[in-house]
Order: C-alpha cells, then structure tokens, then sequence
C-alpha cells in the first residue's frame, strides 16, 4: 500500500480552477483568459455528469464575472497571485475520510514570480474544503510531478535539481522527502522540459501517466520541432524505466509576440497540459496543425471520457494551460 496521491483519473469530489483576477497581470488577455477558464470548466462540468467545478477568484470583481461565464460553478474568493494552483494549491493525499492536504514551500518558480498570495492559498482552499492541512519544509509545485498512484513518480532534472529551489537538497535527499510526504516508492527522474519554459521544465508539459506504468510523450512535429531531444530523451528514460510509452502528436514550434518586444517568440505550448475529469479530458489546443491530431490521440487513451478540444492561446500568454491553473480534489 501507499499514501500517494490517487492518480488523476480516480474519480473527484471537485476540481478547483484557478479564474484570471488581475487586469495589472492580464492586460489585454484578461477577458478572453476569462472565458477560455470558463469553457475548461464547462466541458468538464459536462452538463452536471461531471463534476462540481469550484472557480477560484482572487478579488469580488473577478468573482462577479465568474459568476457571470459558469452559473453552473461554485465560485471562491481567496486571494492569490495567479491562477496557477497546480503549483500553489495543495495535493491531496488519501480517499474519503483520510484525505489530507499535503502543502509545500513556494518561491514564484525559483524566485521568478514572487506574488502576493501564492505562499498562502494552498492552505486557505484545503481550509474551504474541510481538508487537514500540513505544509512541507521544502519548495515543490505540484506541476514538476506526476504520479499513477501506485508511487511512481515521474519528474525532471531541470526542476527538481535547479539550484534556484532547494540548493541544499542532493538528489537523494529529495527523493526521500517525496516518499516521506507524497508517499513516493520510485522517482523516474527525466532531463528537461520544454524551451523557453518559466517553471524550469515542469514534467506536466512533457510527460504524463495515463493509466498505471503507462505514460504519454510528444512525438516531434517533424525534424525543426524545437523539443525533439527533449522528447527522445525522456522516452528513453521512460523505457528504460521498464514504463510503457505511447506518442501524442507535438504542435512543434508554437510562436507568439513577445509582450515587451513584440516580436515573435517560442512559447511552451503541450498538449500535453491535457486535464482528466470524471466525465471529460480537455486538450488544450494553440491552433497548430497538429490541433485534432492530438485529440484523437488522447481519445484514445481515454475511451470512457469524452475527449475535447479547448483553445488555450490567452492562458498560455501567462505561460501554462490547463493542468497548470487545476488541482483536483479525490473522492
């Protein structure tokens, strides 16, 4: 037995979304962020057959306009920096009566984004949903792991090893906090994430289980795709890992206009950002060609779901999707 998180596919009580707050941060792409959150949450809703979706706002104003996109939802106010709550919420560990939110240090992704609130929130949400609450004394976000609920984790050097999060923790030493507080019985450690990725190469862009021993990689989007050594590399550590892997089509090199510049940029857009719900698994989608490739793919995966397609470009100029602004809470 472990006290891992159950994977994400086991079924929820609730999924919390984190909902886009702060025009100072948002600029332009506030309202249409808005209603890409809004759109995730009503696919996985999915009419009531899904599950109950708890938008989380930082100010009232946000919370009105919450209301306002997904009647259907239940909205919070906690405040917060951003949306971000698959690194600034909390995990929940346990099913049923022994469930308990297990917390972590945050440092706005090795002191990047330090903002008010993202220190704190993982303990308010755990608070709303009745969860005892323990905080960790060390630095994780909840995007740099992804576990199939058995104890295996798979994470990256890029993160988990940076300097700018726990410079006093050797690799060994971080694989026995993760089995001290995530329950962990074996870390598959891979090499880097995605380029031009603020997190430091979070594996949710670049690996994910779906279903127990079996993991899901990008397959490079031809020979210019600009993460192909990163996907090579990681599945030959998935294999070697005796994992079975299977290939989810890349949308290649996705550029954007830099917001200081304007000129056109590499942006760390995945498909891999996909988010399990009971009823629905929604695809992010950045309007690549590979866009309806990769939801049959993950269609696939996921027979007893109803797989869609939501465009994710707004939200991806704060630099995630959709698994980033999520945390599930288990039955």
């Amino acid at each position: 037995m472990t006290n891992a998180p159950p994977p994400e596919w086991a079924p929820h009580d609730a999924m919390w979304i984190g909902f886009p707050s702060h025009p100072d941060l948002w600029e332009d792409d506030l309202a249409p962020a808005q209603a890409e959150v809004a759109a995730l949450a009503a696919a996985l809703h999915a009419g009531g057959e899904g599950e109950e979706i708890r938008l989380v706002a930082a100010t009232e104003e946000a919370a009105a306009e919450a209301r306002r996109l997904a009647p259907f939802a239940t909205v919070i106010v906690e405040p917060f920096g951003d949306i971000w709550l698959r690194d600034t919420g909390p995990i929940i560990l346990g099913t049923g009566d022994a469930r308990r939110a297990q917390g972590f240090g945050f440092n706005g992704w090795g002191g990047k984004y330090e903002l008010e609130g993202d220190d704190s929130v993982g303990e308010r949400l755990a608070a709303t949903a009745d969860l005892p609450y323990q905080k960790a004394d060390w630095i994780l976000e909840g995007g740099a792991i992804d576990g199939d609920g058995s104890g295996t984790f798979i994470t990256t050097e890029e993160c988990l090893l940076n300097p700018n999060r726990n410079p006093g923790l050797s690799r060994e030493q971080i694989e026995e906090q993760l089995k001290r507080d995530l329950g962990a019985t074996r870390i598959v450690w891979l090499g880097n994430g995605l380029r031009n990725d603020h997190t430091d190469g979070h594996v949710d862009n670049l690996a994910r289980f779906v279903a127990p021993g079996k993991v899901a990689i990008p397959e490079p989007a031809g020979e210019a795709d600009p993460n192909a050594d990163a996907y090579a590399d990681a599945a030959a550590a998935l294999l070697d890992a005796d994992l079975e892997v299977t290939a989810i089509p890349s949308p290649g090199a996705v550029m954007r206009p830099d917001p200081e510049t304007g000129e056109q940029r590499l942006v760390p857009a995945s498909y891999m950002n996909f988010l399990i719900g009971n009823a629905a698994v929604v695809v992010p989608l950045y309007g690549a060609a590979n866009d309806l490739a990769a939801i049959e793919a993950i269609g696939g995966l996921f027979p007893d779901h109803r797989v869609t397609g939501i465009r994710a470009d707004h939200i991806l100029t704060g630099g995630g999707s959709f698994h980033c602004i999520s945390q599930q809470v288990p039955q």
